[in-house]
């Protein structure tokens, strides 16, 4: 049985907040002690003592920092510390801080966590998570890591917690098999360490999760008076509670979830004389999804009375008539809460399953936005792109990469079709859409575009304005017998020729905002109706968009 005093059976309740360490710069490693949490620094080589409540930070290691410096991973049992450090496992003692070495491994180390007599440790170099003896230091089993990045570890009980630097997912994990039960996304961007609270189970729950990354700041530059500020980069660094909730039966997990208000709102200014009769100028609101609540909306400017459009809500705005004088303000305010989801479908659970329905084959696997499926180009990438794949998900997947292969990111100014995309290497997000519904519609797999706009997803910002600086679009797929399934188009292409993540595949963060589901997001309607082919939006208004996190909130 576990000792009543190990940090793994205290049973006090941690508030759940964000937490900055005083003089922390690169937090890596998480432990609880008590009521308190252990975390390192690696680049100073502090071992830190914080209370959650407070915020308060006490260094703990005043005489032996040099021999910390560099530790990516710290576990506490039965009040002896287990640090992982390069090549090495150290121990030390809450009373005697000097680090001995345990164990050494051929592959550079990255976390350790220890269980009872047994020691967990992984690498990424290695691609595993290697299980010792805690005793006898021999090599019981070995377990391949769940993501492509530097992972943290962490036990409680039956399951293994891992976090992904990369893959910004928390994965759980029989510990005996390795399994992955489920998995959910993180909402920061750089998970370095991992601590499980007491009682976790899979259903739902919370642990602690430190982040360390770089923030790109302006700073005052007194001795340059010509240019007096300058862009710079400085730590960011933090620990924050990680709560979630997974249902099996519905096949997701969902993570912290916050109160957003999103503004929309267009500026008529026309750039050209006009002289228009009365319009229409309808805007969709944000859909509600099992990740997404609408709470509410209200109007910005000019009234606006709600019309139903293939069962998504949209504001329509009417006015007399437009000149090339008029000013108008108007759009509307809308109150969400947003939480990540992850769905959890295999490739087994697909496998065998029904026929694509009718009406959405006559809907989704036709060429409908210049998607170029006549192009020999596009026919054969579409071909080259499965190979003999199959299975529904893995075809998928597949495309996914396949794309990835062939294009990099890059802004342009008007969106090009496929065959031009593929063959220049080089797409933004709409772009990156387009070859993948594409390709995944000839290989008979059902897709929609997605999207409209990302939060700017800095969640410590509370009640601050955030302004996005570009739109976004991403796509759906659809699964017989499971539903639509949502896929980054461009954000996994982190590295050239892979290996590639797999956070948004099957998962949005927290900071996308679902927009305009089966009808268009934005459209005017004048009359008369022929003057509307004549007429873009973009000629007649410039539209804007701001956020605001309100709140955070345990996810639903």
């Amino acid at each position: 049985m576990p000792n009543p005093d190990s940090a793994q059976t205290q049973t006090a309740k941690l508030p759940h907040r964000l937490i900055r360490p005083i003089g922390a710069y690169t937090l890596s490693g998480l432990a609880i002690h008590q009521e308190l949490l252990l975390t390192l620094d690696r680049t100073r080589g502090y071992l830190l003592q914080v209370n959650p409540k407070t915020d308060g930070t006490t260094l703990l290691n005043t005489q032996q920092a040099a021999a910390f410096e560099e530790a990516t991973g710290l576990a506490l049992w039965e009040g002896k510390l287990y640090i992982a450090r390069h090549h090495q496992v150290l121990t030390a003692t809450l009373e005697d801080l000097t680090p001995t070495p345990l164990l050494s491994l051929p592959y550079l180390i990255d976390s350790i966590a220890v269980w009872q007599q047994t020691l967990y440790i992984s690498s990424q170099k290695a691609g595993y998570i290697f299980i010792y003896d805690r005793d006898s230091h021999d090599l019981i089993t070995k377990l391949p890591l769940p993501g492509i990045g530097v992972a943290s570890i962490a036990v409680w009980g039956d399951y293994l917690w891992a976090v992904d630097q990369t893959e910004q997912t928390l994965f759980c994990l029989d510990r005996a098999t390795g399994e992955q039960i489920f998995s959910v996304l993180t909402p920061f961007a750089g998970p370095t360490g991992v601590a499980v609270l007491p009682e976790t189970t899979p259903d739902r729950g919370t642990v602690w999760v430190t982040y360390a990354d770089d923030e790109a700041y302006v700073r005052d530059d007194p001795n340059n008076p010509d240019f007096p500020y300058q862009l710079t980069f400085r730590d960011r660094t933090f620990i924050h509670p990680l709560h979630y909730h997974y249902r099996p039966d519905e096949r997701y997990a969902v993570s912290n979830r916050f109160r957003v208000e999103m503004i929309y709102a267009e500026e008529i200014e026309p750039l050209d004389e006009v002289q228009l009769g009365p319009f229409e100028w309808r805007i969709a609101f944000p859909a509600d999804t099992l990740r997404q609540r609408v709470k509410s909306v209200e109007p910005i400017g000019h009234p606006f009375t709600e019309v139903e459009v293939n069962g998504q809500r949209v504001a329509v705005f009417k006015f007399d008539s437009l000149s090339g004088h008029d000013r108008h303000l108007f759009g509307w305010r809308a109150v969400l809460e947003v939480q990540g989801i992850k769905y959890q479908v295999t490739p087994r659970l697909v496998e065998g399953g029904p026929a694509l329905p009718d009406d959405l084959q006559t809907r989704y696997l036709v060429d409908d936005d210049e998607l170029a499926m006549d192009n020999p180009l596009i026919l054969a990438a579409a071909e080259t792109a499965v190979g003999r794949e199959t299975n529904l998900l893995r075809k998928v997947l597949s495309i996914r990469n396949y794309v990835y292969d062939r294009l990099s990111y890059g802004i342009r100014p008007a969106i090009d079709t496929p065959d031009i995309v593929i063959e220049r290497g080089i797409g933004s997000c709409g772009e990156y859409v387009g070859l993948l519904l594409a390709l995944c519609r000839l290989n008979g797999i059902a897709c929609r575009t997605v999207g409209r706009y990302k939060c700017p997803p800095h969640a410590e910002q509370i009640n601050q304005p955030l302004v996005p600086e570009f739109n976004h679009v991403w796509i759906e797929f659809y699964v017989p017998d499971v539903g639509w399934l949502p896929m980054e188009s461009n954000v996994d292409d982190i590295q050239d020729g892979g290996p590639y993540p797999t956070r948004f595949f099957m998962g949005l963060p927290w900071y996308h905002m679902e927009m305009a589901k089966e009808v268009p997001f934005e459209r005017v309607h004048f009359a008369p109706a022929d003057v509307e082919k004549e007429i873009k939006i973009g000629n007649l208004a410039l539209n804007h968009v701001r956020f605001r996190i309100l709140e955070e909130m345990p996810p639903v």
